[in-house]
Parts: C-alpha cells; sequence; structure tokens
C-alpha cells in the first residue's frame, strides 16, 4: 500500500516498492506521464495513477507540467519531482577543503557551507557540521524543517593513513558524534563511492549497469557498479581504486592525484578551477603517467569483472578531466588485451559537487530508492524486488 506522509512529519519512513520505482523512474528519465510510467513498469494505468495520487499528496511529485500530447487522444500531463518534496544535508570532508551542503528532492543545491583546513581535524570538522547544519535549520521554514531527512556524509575511510597529522581520526566515530548532536539521521559512506553513486542518482549522461569509477581529487578513489547497483563490499570499501597497485610498488593514488601534480608545481592549486594554470611540460608528464596507471587499473578491474564503461570524474577543470579521459583510452587501446573487450572511457558529469552531492544521497537513498541503497532498475526487470544491503544508517553500530 502507498504510504502518505502526515502533516509535521518527515518523508524518512520506508516507502513503498512500487512509489520509490516510481520516483527513480522520473529522477533518471525527467517528468513522465502516468501511460509512461505504468508502460515502464508493468502496471495498469489505474494503479499507477493511485500510486501517483498518494506521492502528489504527499509533497513528493509536481503534477503542474507542461502538457504533451500524444499520438492519440488527450494531452498526456507529466509528473516532475517536487524539489521541496524532501531535503537532504551532505557533507564531504576532503584533504583540503570540507563542505556542508543542502540538497534538495530534485538533486539541486541549496545552500552551501565552505571550511578551507591544511589538514581535516576530527574536531574542527564536527563542529564545523554542527555550527554550519543550525545556520542552515534556522533559515528554513517550519514546512522545510519537517521534510529534512537527515545528514550523510562523504569521507575517506582510514584516514589516519593520510599523514601523520592524521592520527587523531584513529577510533573516531564521527557519524554517531554528528547524529547525538544534531538529534538526526546521519550516514556515512566512503567518498569514492558516494562520488560514483551521485553520478547514477544525478549524473546527466545514460550509464550501463555496469561500470568502473574513478574520482581524482587530492588523492584518488572510485566505485563499483554491478547489475545497476552501487556494490559496497563486506567492508563498505569497494572500488578503492586509489588503492589499486600498479608497477612499481606504487598505488594509483601515488600517480594519478592532484597532489602530485601540485608537488610537481610546488605550490598548492587554487580551488577555483578557471584559475588553473598549468605550464604544458608538467601538465603532459602528469597526463601521461596518469593514463598509465588509470589504464593498468582499468584493465585488471574489467578483466575480472567485464565493464563496458569506465567513468573517469574529480577536482578539477574540465578540459582537464577530459585531457585525462582521453589519455586513458589511447593508453588502453595501446595494452596488452588479448581476451579482453575493452570498454568504452567517458568523463563524469559532476566534477567538484560529485562526492557532497553523494554525501546528501544517503538519505535520499535510503528514504526513497529502490532497495534502500544506490541502484538503477531497468524496464523489463523493473518490477523484481532489488536485493542488497543498506546503506550505512544509525542502526547498523
Amino acid at each position: 500500500m502507498p504510504t502518505t506522509m502526515p502533516a509535521g512529519s518527515t518523508p524518512q519512513g520506508v516507502r513503498g516498492q512500487n512509489e520509490r520505482l516510481i520516483l527513480w523512474l522520473i529522477r533518471r528519465n525527467g517528468p513522465m506521464p502516468r501511460a509512461a510510467l505504468a508502460q515502464a513498469m508493468g502496471l495498469s494505468a489505474q494503479a499507477v495513477s493511485n500510486i501517483t495520487r498518494e506521492l502528489i499528496a504527499a509533497g513528493l511529485l509536481d503534477a503542474g507540467g507542461e502538457r504533451r500530447r500524444g499520438k492519440v487522444g488527450q494531452p498526456l500531463l507529466p509528473l516532475a519531482l517536487a524539489p521541496e518534496g524532501a531535503l537532504f544535508l551532505g557533507l564531504k570532508v576532503g584533504r583540503r577543503l570540507a563542505e556542508l551542503v543542502l540538497v534538495d528532492f530534485a538533486g539541486q543545491i541549496r545552500q552551501m557551507r565552505v571550511l578551507p583546513h591544511a589538514f581535516p581535524h576530527p574536531d574542527a570538522i564536527r563542529d564545523f557540521a554542527i555550527a554550519s547544519a543550525g545556520e542552515i535549520l534556522a533559515g528554513l521554514t517550519e514546512a522545510q524543517r519537517a521534510r529534512l531527512s537527515g545528514m550523510g556524509i562523504a569521507s575517506p575511510f582510514y584516514l589516519w593513513d593520510w599523514a601523520r597529522e592524521m592520527e587523531p581520526w584513529r577510533g573516531r566515530d564521527l557519524r554517531a558524534e554528528l547524529a547525538e548532536v544534531l538529534d538526526m539521521p546521519v550516514w556515512l559512506e566512503n567518498d569514492g563511492s558516494c562520488a560514483c553513486g551521485a553520478e547514477m542518482m544525478f549524473g546527466t549522461a545514460e550509464l550501463p549497469e555496469n561500470f568502473l569509477y574513478f574520482y581524482i581529487a587530492h588523492f584518488a578513489g572510485g566505485g563499483v557498479v554491478l547489475d545497476g547497483r552501487l556494490r559496497l563490499g563486506p567492508s563498505r570499501n569497494a572500488g578503492a581504486m586509489g588503492s589499486f597497485p600498479v608497477p612499481g610498488g606504487r598505488q594509483v593514488l601515488d600517480v594519478a592525484s592532484v597532489s602530485v601534480l601540485e608537488a610537481a608545481l610546488g605550490h598548492d592549486l587554487p580551488l577555483d578551477d578557471a584559475a588553473w594554470d598549468l605550464p604544458p611540460d608538467i601538465l603532459c608528464e602528469w597526463l601521461d603517467k596518469s593514463a598509465q596507471v588509470l589504464s593498468h587499473a582499468a584493465l585488471g578491474a574489467v578483466a575480472a569483472l567485464d565493464f563496458p564503461l569506465v567513468v573517469i570524474d574529480g577536482a578539477m577543470p574540465d578540459k582537464l578531466r577530459a585531457a585525462l579521459v582521453e589519455a586513458t583510452s589511447a593508453s588502453l587501446a595501446r595494452m596488452r588485451h588479448h581476451g579482453v573487450t575493452l570498454p568504452e572511457v567517458r568523463a563524469g558529469t559532476l566534477g567538484r559537487s560529485a562526492r557532497a552531492l553523494g554525501a546528501a544521497a544517503l538519505p535520499l537513498g535510503a528514504g526513497f530508492m529502490p532497495g534502500g541503497t544506490f541502484s538503477a532498475p531497468r524496464p523489463g526487470r523493473i518490477g523484481q524486488e532489488t536485493q542488497g544491503a543498506p546503506l550505512r544508517s544509525p542502526d547498523d553500530r
């Protein structure tokens, strides 16, 4: 049975599977009329009408979209996601920058708070998140606060391995600390997994059911999507592509990272992509070496899991990301790959916002996605119950 949202409550509760599927289809395809939803889901027009009526009443769908005329009959009224239907907080913990964003149900960033740092310290991150969340909440109406579903955190795992200055992170549980103080549900996942999940949920390009994902920032990370679902693994660290071993006793992150580019330049790069100015010799060397290790890691993953697509995104200018994609594709083609079908290499679509959006997507996924996690059901399998481990939620530990 479809569930409704009583006045003054949050959209936190588990919604019916068909409701989640309808929300997902509209999220990925844009506004859709009821007839198209019924066809995609294999349900009757009456069943879809009943479900969407409940979703409109709950404030999650907007029936005021522009009418589209079908081939025969009356104009079709597409249903769209209602931006005010739910709100989510997302906290990104980065090497040089922490960000807290407020994201609406349509995936748009409404507000952002930023904390630059030399190294992220757990006390400073906790205090920043508490203060920034308080500022954001104070500016919301009572109705908006009622629709806040919680906070997600995108953070690298094993932070204490970064540098000696990061040792204070050992043994800290930022998720639990924030959940207690903020009195709201809080989720936490690896930042690379979050970026990959954001590409699935908010990205603008069509994606296959299986792909490999790299995210190149100060260090490197990634994600793995199989059968339309982001796979987190037993230790919730699957797709840690920055840790993938490459020749020379190194890992991908030792070569294909912004930190390596900054070391070659002798200074930090600005956070404003438009202000990047890279000497051609340093740029070419970094692209060549990065492409070599990315193609090595990609080919190993493709040999194991037959990925048709490799997505490369990162905290860098669009032109540099495009050049890295081109160089990696060319490097892959030069590698010995007998018995393996080379994948397409494509740029991601979210850039610097991927990790923060992925953090906010954690409560969104838990409350509104099929299976309660990052997943992408396809027509023909749309009615099947999705399976898989839920995202790390407040009750998991």
